[in-house]
């Protein structure tokens, strides 16, 4: 009898790197996980996501959303510096081609 394999947990591979992201800067101690339950929590809110989350796109969008605000207000980086790393990661996306890693410069 052949298994069938288990389904992903991630639904995209950015939702895994922004998760494992989360994680490391709160192991380095750039936040608190309760600080990090609250801004998500209220970025939630904020973007009116009432409908049943499944851990789609909009999720992770707003958990991308009040992880840069949480490291622009309580880890003290620039804005300017989120903003840029934001940038570098996209154009690194749009010049992979698809299923190789993504890698900044």
């Amino acid at each position: 009898m052949t298994e069938t394999p288990p389904a992903p947990v991630f639904a995209e591979p950015w939702h895994a790197q922004v998760f494992a992201l989360t994680v490391h800067l709160h192991d380095r101690g750039l936040f608190t996980w309760p600080d990090w339950a609250a801004r998500f929590g209220a970025e939630l809110a904020r973007a009116g996501l009432s409908k049943e989350l499944d851990g789609g796109d909009d999720y992770f969008t707003a958990w991308l959303a009040a992880l840069e605000g949480l490291l622009v207000q309580d880890a003290e980086v620039a804005p300017e510096a989120v903003e840029e790393m934001r940038s570098a990661w996209e154009r690194a996306y749009l010049a992979t081609p698809h299923g190789d890693p993504v890698k900044l410069a």
